[in-house]
């Protein structure tokens, strides 16, 4: 795939590798798919979506190829800073377990180190690596808290994700504006409610 100059200027390359054998055998299960819901697999329009569906799906799973403990590992630095560090707005796409049907919204993710930081791109990182994968709301939210409270053992960790869910919207109860909160603090954040609440006033202010 050809460097755009955008690339080039921030050094990064966008490579999307798949793993033949696994995609054969999705883009054969999606073809019987299409066969099964009365489509022609052979019309012009879907002679290809057998692969290209393979492959989406690969890539909308590809968090199991992904060890979220060794991210975090990977960039921490000593440092002697003891208040929060917010990281908000991170957007989440996952795919619900129950239906298969696809869960969005953002994440909001703050720690208080305890000796050590790590660098800020790591935690998207690990939300994408735990968001790719089939999900519950409820447990992603605690594996962003448990990876991280783990590896930095800090003062303290808050997780809050907000998400609106496909199977609510547009099958079942089809109600199309509701938005699903969670969430799982540690530390500081579960035992003092003025450091909790100063975390939400964080994720809510827009300083930007």
């Amino acid at each position: 795939m050809k460097k755009t100059n955008k690339d080039m200027e921030f050094g990064y390359e966008r490579r999307d590798v798949y793993a033949q054998e696994k995609i054969d055998l999705l883009a054969g299960s999606y073809h019987n798919i299409i066969t099964v819901i009365g489509e022609d697999p052979q019309r012009e329009g879907l002679q290809k979506t057998p692969v290209r569906a393979a492959k989406a799906f690969q890539f909308l799973m590809h968090g199991y190829n992904l060890n979220p403990e060794e991210i975090l590992k990977d960039a921490l630095f000593k440092e002697d800073y003891k208040q929060i560090v917010v990281v908000k707005d991170i957007e989440i796409y996952s795919l619900c377990e129950h239906h298969l049907l696809p869960f969005l919204g953002k994440a909001h993710v703050g720690y208080i180190p305890n000796g050590k930081v790590v660098g800020l791109s790591k935690i998207p990182r690990v939300v994408d690596a735990y968001a790719r994968r089939l999900q519950l709301q409820e447990r992603l939210t605690t594996q962003i808290k448990d990876c991280l409270q783990e590896i930095l053992n800090p003062i303290g960790v808050a997780v809050i994700i907000e998400a609106q869910h496909l199977c609510i919207s547009m099958r079942g109860i089809q109600k199309q504006n509701s938005v699903t909160t969670t969430s799982e603090f540690t530390g500081a954040f579960l035992k003092n409610a003025n450091t909790r609440q100063e975390f939400m006033h964080l994720i809510g202010a827009r300083l930007h």
